[in-house]
């Protein structure tokens, strides 16, 4: 086995791990390679203090990524062996060691979903009013509890009262400059690389409170077209039993299995997480699932298949630079 990867796989190895998704699409990771082992940190420039004080949703985009990282290497013929927050006192940064290795055997699943990787994207966008089938919702079971999560359909109560969380949650924001502010630096606009551009924010609801989420700042972005959204949204919890670094770094990696699975189905998929940013309305998400665990993500699912995806940056910029 050579000491270095090709750099053409590793080219493709971190492509694929900077298409996962990220809050706001800030892309908050960096990774460092040496011989076959690939570790992702967290990148401090990109966290996002008013919204994610702690920096669970940073974690959890890594362990997304992660994810990404494991498929595209089954299908360069790698297996992988891995670390989530392997020292998280130590170097609480450094979120996941991934050691790769050629390997004869396959893991078709990882092999599989690696194909969907380019397809997946937030969707904004009205579903239709469908249900997810209940085949489909249990793959989907079976994608979160692979990666040690938990996915928990709501029932139309519980998708009412997450709607009322939704207000609240709205509410408190109104005064919230600091949220304001940090979200119009990311949102909104032309975005080359980063962020989340106007024209991947959808159509505002003509409802209220919606199935979606309205992430427009800016004056323009709030003058958007208005579309009804459907009256009795597909929700689901994704949770784990604990709460510690690792945790959060395994519901990333469960939360884009789910994701890339649902893609391969022909689900599309966005995210009401706002709820889960107060620390007292995200433990009563929680209770809604009535079962024990934390929260990490409210995820709407529909047939709503829009090619807007968000930009990324170019690999190299997740390399430490090279000396002069």
């Amino acid at each position: 086995m050579s000491d270095q990867l090709p750099k053409a796989h590793l080219e493709v190895l971190l492509a694929a791990a900077v298409a996962a998704p990220s809050m706001h699409n800030t892309q908050p990771w960096r990774f460092e390679v040496e011989g076959h082992v690939i570790d992702v940190y967290l990148d401090g420039s990109r966290t996002l203090p008013a919204e994610d004080p702690t920096g669970r949703a940073m974690r959890i985009a890594a362990g997304a990524a992660t994810f990404n990282l494991r498929c595209a290497a089954e299908n360069l013929g790698y297996g992988t062996w891995f670390g989530l927050a392997p020292y998280p006192r130590e170097e609480p940064d450094l979120l996941a060691r991934i050691v790769l290795e050629p390997t004869a055997a396959r893991d078709e699943e990882l092999r599989d979903l690696a194909v969907q990787i380019p397809y997946r994207h937030t969707d904004r966008n009205p579903s239709d009013a469908i249900p997810v089938a209940e085949d489909v919702r249990v793959r989907l079971l079976r994608a979160a509890f692979a990666e040690g999560a938990e996915l928990t359909w709501l029932g139309e109560d519980e998708v009412r009262a997450v709607l009322d969380l939704i207000l609240d949650t709205d509410l408190r924001e109104i005064h919230d400059w600091q949220r304001r502010a940090e979200r119009a630096h990311w949102v909104g606009g032309q975005r080359p690389g980063d962020g989340v551009p106007s024209s991947a924010l959808g159509p505002r609801s003509a409802g209220y409170p919606a199935a979606v989420r309205d992430l427009g700042t800016r004056p323009n972005d709030r003058l958007r077209s208005e579309r009804a959204f459907e009256e009795h949204p597909d929700l689901a919890v994704l949770s784990t039993d604990y709460d510690e670094p690792a945790d959060q770094v395994a519901a990333g990696a469960a939360l884009e299995r789910v994701l890339l699975a649902a893609t391969r189905d022909g689900v599309s998929a966005s995210f009401l997480n706002q709820p889960l940013e107060y620390d007292d309305l995200r433990r009563k998400v929680q209770r809604l699932t009535g079962h024990p665990g934390h929260p990490h993500m409210i995820i709407r699912f529909g047939h709503s298949r829009s090619h807007t995806g968000t930009a990324r940056r170019p690999v190299e910029d997740f390399l430490p630079k090279e000396p002069s």
